[in-house]
C-alpha cells in the first residue's frame, strides 16, 4: 500500500527553501544536536531572496 502525503504549498511572501527546511522534519533528521544544516547556512550566507539585509 502506498500512502502519499499532500505537499504543503509555500505561503505567499515566504521563501520556498526556508519554508521547506523549517517545516519538513525529514530534511534535518540526519543532523547531530547543535549541528547546522549546510544547505541552510549556504542559503543564508549566499542570499535568501526573501530576507532583507540589515
Amino acid at each position: 500500500m502506498v500512502v502519499s502525503v499532500a505537499a504543503t504549498q509555500t505561503p505567499p511572501g515566504e521563501c520556498p527553501q526556508c519554508w521547506e527546511h523549517a517545516h519538513n522534519k525529514r530534511i534535518h533528521r540526519r543532523l547531530k544536536p547543535g549541528e547546522d544544516c549546510p544547505q541552510c547556512v549556504d542559503h543564508m550566507v549566499n542570499g535568501c531572496p526573501y530576507i532583507v539585509p540589515k
